[in-house]
């Protein structure tokens, strides 16, 4: 069965630790994650974005989820990842997910607080734990998210939404980007300090792709708990793609597709070690 996200969370927390949330499209990018994931005896969260709803049947996607991670040897959850709209909440509640992520981050504080309390009652009354984000990621380069302003998450704002909406865990905003980046990365860590003292949930880091390694597991000391990833990922499979399609211009595309799950593996299995945080 899936996973329940919120006590997937939790246990990183507690074991200062952080969780894969691996972006996905279809059953290839989904089976890779669950093989990462086993290989090093970690849980791991497999998540659909909002924008791929277009082109991904979400109940159909749900249910062989299900299989996954019923056959896994390791928890596996699944997510909704960036939803925008009330009606891809409910249809992700009602596909089965354990934790869905509504983005109101496009609103003023206290307009995000309204929208959020709403989201948050609908889906706990479910048993469905929810992701709400203060703040915003800037867009970066090969990135396929919607583009944010790179607004930081204040503490103080934090702890007035976390106290007010009931959300089980928050994207903060420290200056992490959505897909790679095209300078240095300016990550906040002290901020990052401030807002897990303002708050007692699990923290999220959105933008995983291209953060230096030494960031990410200074950022899981210092309480993130989830560490999603989609950009790098893409590149991994689109390059192998590439790649194949050269050496191998007749191949079939079973062949091909069950070539890219394999070759994705490591890509991914390199995230899932990093987060462990294992000394």
């Amino acid at each position: 069965m899936i996973g329940n996200t919120k006590a997937i969370l939790t246990a990183a927390r507690e074991g200062n630790y952080a969780v894969a949330a691996f972006n996905v499209y279809n059953q290839e990018t989904a089976r890779a994650s669950v093989r990462a994931a086993e290989g090093l005896d970690q849980p791991v969260i497999i998540a659909l974005g909002e924008r791929y709803f277009p082109t991904v049947d979400v109940e159909g996607f749900a249910a062989m989820v299900k299989v996954l991670a019923a056959k896994s040897s390791v928890p596996v959850a699944l997510h909704l990842d960036h939803a925008y709209e009330k009606e891809s909440i409910e249809r992700a509640i009602a596909a089965g997910f354990s934790s869905v992520m509504y983005d109101g981050s496009r609103y003023n504080l206290e307009q995000n607080v309204h929208h959020t309390k709403e989201i948050v009652a609908m889906a706990h009354a479910s048993g469905v734990s929810v992701e709400a984000e203060i703040g915003s990621l800037a867009r970066g380069a090969f990135s396929d998210e919607e583009e944010g302003d790179g607004t930081l998450t204040s503490p103080s704002d934090a702890k007035q939404f976390v106290a007010e909406t009931g959300v089980d865990f928050l994207a903060a905003a420290i200056g992490t980007v959505h897909g790679m980046y095209s300078g240095e990365p300016n990550i906040n860590l002290p901020l990052l300090e401030q807002i897990r003292s303002a708050i007692d949930i699990p923290l999220v880091l959105h933008g995983g792709s291209g953060t230096p390694d030494a960031i990410i597991t200074e950022t899981i000391k210092r309480g993130i708990c989830k560490i999603n990833v989609n950009t790098e990922i893409s590149l991994a499979a689109t390059d192998f793609l590439k790649q194949l399609v050269n050496v191998k211009p007749d191949a079939h595309l079973s062949v091909m597709m069950a070539e890219l799950e394999n070759a994705i593996v490591p890509a991914m299995s390199r995230f899932v070690a990093l987060f462990a945080n294992r000394e």
